[in-house]
Parts: structure tokens; sequence; C-alpha cells
């Protein structure tokens, strides 16, 4: 029998107005530091991004997502931060931020395999 090991999620919102609260549900990003996986699914909608803010900047949001991304997957690419441990990274990426790329609040969980969770995860909350 596969061995279950504990893992971490929250969702990745954008926020087109802080001061308003509203949000879209645009991707994933799953920890499960025993088996040193910290990957994130991202997906852009702009129709129903629109609905939210016919305003928002495509082209700026996106730069915003490669960061995440970028800092998600480690090295170089990421910066100060991406040279972190995956534990720093995701810690740093899901804390509480008052910008246009925002997290849920972490939820843990248990899981035989983290890419198979992370898709599931991005499935049910996302998609």
């Amino acid at each position: 029998m596969q061995e279950s090991h504990l893992f971490e999620y929250a969702v990745i919102r954008v926020v087109p107005r802080v001061e308003r609260e509203e949000f879209l549900n645009i991707g994933v990003i799953l920890l499960c530091a025993k088996q040193k996986f910290l990957r994130c699914r991202i997906t852009l909608q702009p129709n129903r991004l629109n609905v939210l803010c016919a305003t928002m900047d495509c082209d700026e949001l996106h730069g915003y997502i490669a960061a995440f991304e970028k800092i998600c997957a480690g090295g170089k690419e990421g910066g100060t931060i991406g040279a972190l441990s995956i534990a720093e990274r995701f810690r740093w990426l899901t804390a509480t931020r008052s910008t246009i790329v925002q997290t849920s609040k972490v939820h843990p969980g248990l899981c035989h395999d983290p890419q198979e969770m992370l898709d599931r995860l991005f499935e049910e909350m996302v998609a």
C-alpha cells in the first residue's frame, strides 16, 4: 500500500480592486515537503476577469503570475526568494498580502501523489 504524505495548499486569486475584496480563483499552489514537491498550476481566463474588472491590465497581471511561478520553481530565475528552501518559498508565496495576486489561507491534507492532488484541487477550485 502506498504511503500517504502530508501536503499543504492554497488557492491563488486575482483581486483586481483590493478595496472591494472581490476575487477570481486562478490557480493552486501545493507543497508536499516530504516529497520535495512545490508546484503551482495557474490559468488566466480574461473573459471571467473582465466581469470583475474590465480595466485590468492583463500584461501587468501576466508579469505578476510569471514572477509567482518562477519563485515557486526556485533557482536563479526566482531571484533571492527563489534561492530559499521549498518550504520557505511556499510560506513567502502564501503570506497574507494586499496586492492583485493573493492566496487563500493554507489548508492541509494527505495524499499519495502530490501532482495528482494539485491537478484535482485545480479542477475543483479553478476550472
